[in-house]
């Protein structure tokens, strides 16, 4: 955790600072005023006070050059921190700083940026953070405490829903002084909370308009980060341009990072096009997620030549894994039974040797490949005791870990998972007549539309469309540019959708986004299924005010039950590797962090080598 730890002047009173007892095991009651440089959720930090670098960063990795970054999509508006538009997410971090920073080499642990220390007590009632002095935004002007307090009240009152459920648990903030901001945190419960304001982005109160803040803007926005927009060609471009007088280029933090002069964010509407791009050479990298074109698609002169290189990385995080998402919210998919029947029905075994080459496995749950997965793993005495409540909710094949999803012949025609998805059908209100499946009281043939955008997605759902012709259902396959997918996938207007959900090793507040109840109605979410169950919520409860691993460990994998329980999803397939494509003119360094790639380390081959600054 990265805290300043000090006495609390004039109360008579002497705090333990929770990142010191964390960090040598000092109790509650114990009187120590020492600095500490990051704050971890759990346990300790792994860099020391005086690192000189991230592990994972080159300290003289050369400035210089471009980096041309092919985007598939549009957008209309430079403000990510809001739900109206198509926004450039690469504002964050490169453009608009927060006070701490990610080290991506551990579960989650931040370390200064704009807030050079942060002070909270062992019971997370409240944090202090104290700006860097020298931290100033790209006009110039001085980032101050006011700036923190109106990012806080801005966001809180007018950005996306998960910042306004995050900012919305602090109870007071002020500012002692203009380089102070303390927020008290009682009655939060959210033992998170104070990593989750250290990541929060600060705005500069002169800049911007509080009335109009809402509306999509093409204005380039002032910010603290390496980077200033200097570019824009709406819907087709963005170009970043290196800050001369960014005030953090010489902090550990920052040393190796942000190598290039100029990032250039090329959009492209369809994936195709994007990829013949890449071919040509009009962008420098692209992250590959259909196994096909993996598997041949790079059998082109500048791969075969060394040109392009092809890297395969294995981040140490959950695996990431796709889904096909029933919208709940849609009475035919409403009734559990419909969707056990239907996720019976989808063949991954032929699936994954026609189109994947083997490449997939696949898993129940949302935390597949880490510890954190309750997939085939027996609960123990504290998920039981956590899932009590909930008990008539978690299938007892789900608790004991014997549950597993349903593995066909491989032939597309098994029997097996038919008739058990047919019985299901039939206990929810639907009959086969003839070849159609219709509901018993309406007599309405059970039909869906399967929303997908990109050629693999569309394979997917031709290949399940096929599976569910067998139980009399005929879906539709209505495939949408990027821009109609997330417009419709942001507003819920879809039946299915395939969807991946992106996991650390310290899942968190973002879980209340992904599936809490509260978000199930609020468009902007990622809570896409519409899930609104009170275990669910219990256990998002019950992992944020976990003080220890052992007690964190056990809430995620409840919560990974819960999930599993109510079949709100269709496993798909599990991803274990990225797939990265480069021109040779980018370099990256050796070691790679724990979340995996981050273009943010690479640099321009050929350029003059950087001087590690002092």
């Amino acid at each position: 955790m990265f805290m300043f730890l000090r006495l609390l002047e004039g109360f008579g009173v002497r705090l333990c600072v929770l990142a010191l007892a964390v960090a040598t095991g000092l109790s509650a009651g114990v009187a120590r005023a020492e600095e500490a440089h990051a704050i971890a959720m759990h346990g300790k930090p792994a860099m020391p006070a005086d690192f000189t670098h991230l592990p994972y960063a080159n300290p003289d990795a050369p400035k210089g050059g471009r980096l041309t970054w092919g985007v598939l999509g549009t957008f209309d508006s430079l403000n990510p921190f809001i739900v109206r538009g198509l926004a450039v997410q690469q504002m964050r971090g490169y453009v608009v700083e927060s006070l701490l920073a990610r080290g991506n080499d551990e579960p989650f642990t931040l370390y200064g940026l704009l807030a050079r220390s942060v002070e909270t007590d062992d019971e997370r009632s409240f944090v202090t953070f104290r700006l860097d002095p020298r931290a100033r935004f790209s006009d110039g002007k001085q980032v101050a405490a006011e700036d923190v307090l109106f990012s806080w009240q801005l966001l809180r009152d007018h950005g996306r829903p998960n910042l306004r459920q995050y900012y919305a648990k602090v109870a007071k903030a002020a500012a002692p002084d203009s380089l102070t901001v303390r927020f008290d945190l009682a009655g939060a419960n959210d033992r998170e909370l104070p990593l989750i304001l250290g990541l929060m982005p600060i705005l500069p109160k002169h800049a911007i308009d509080v009335a109009t803040f809402e509306e999509t803007t093409l204005t380039a926005p002032v910010g603290s980060g390496p980077y200033r927009v200097t570019a824009v060609k709406p819907g087709a471009s963005v170009t970043l341009t290196r800050n001369p007088d960014y005030w953090g280029r010489d902090l550990a933090i920052n040393r190796g990072l942000y190598n290039f002069d100029e990032i250039r964010l090329d959009y492209f509407r369809e994936a195709n096009g994007q990829f013949e791009a890449f071919k040509r050479g009009l962008y420098d990298f692209r992250i590959e997620h259909e196994p096909l074109r993996w598997h041949e698609g790079y059998d082109f002169p500048a791969a075969r030549s060394g040109e392009v290189i092809r890297d395969t990385v294995k981040p140490g995080v959950p695996q990431p894994s796709e889904f096909l998402v029933f919208n709940t919210r849609r009475p035919i998919f409403a009734d559990i039974r419909v969707r056990q029947a239907l996720t019976l029905l989808f063949d991954f075994e032929l699936v994954n040797r026609n189109y994947f080459f083997g490449l997939y496995s696949r898993v129940a749950g949302y935390f597949a490949g880490s510890d954190l997965s309750a997939y085939g793993r027996p609960a123990d005495a504290r998920e039981r005791e956590l899932l009590k409540p909930f008990a008539a909710r978690i299938p007892p094949d789900i608790m004991d870990g014997s549950y597993r999803l349903p593995v066909t012949d491989g032939s597309g025609r098994d029997r097996t998972t038919l008739r058990a998805a047919l019985k299901l059908l039939s206990e929810a209100g639907y009959d086969l007549d003839g070849t159609v499946l219709r509901n018993r009281a309406t007599k309405a043939p059970f039909t869906f539309e399967i929303m997908v955008t990109t050629r693999d997605q569309e394979r997917i759902a031709l290949a399940f469309q096929r599976d569910l012709k067998r139980a009399g259902i005929e879906p539709t396959v209505r495939s949408v540019d990027p821009v109609q997918f997330d417009q419709r996938r942001l507003a819920y207007e879809f039946d299915m959708i395939q969807n991946r959900w992106d996991q650390s090793l310290s899942p968190g507040n973002e879980q209340y986004f992904y599936w809490g109840s509260a978000a199930a109605d609020n468009p902007g979410t990622r809570n896409y299924m519409g899930a609104r169950d009170p275990a669910v919520d219990a256990m998002i409860a019950a992992l944020l005010e976990a003080r220890e691993h052992t007690d964190f460990v056990p809430a995620v994998r409840a919560l990974d039950r819960a999930l599993i329980a109510g079949f709100y999803t269709i496993p798909l397939f599990n991803v274990s590797e990225q797939w990265i494509a480069r021109w040779n003119r980018i370099e990256r360094p050796k070691a790679t962090s724990l979340s995996g790639y981050l273009p943010e380390t690479w640099w321009a081959k050929g350029q003059p080598q950087a001087h590690q600054a002092k």
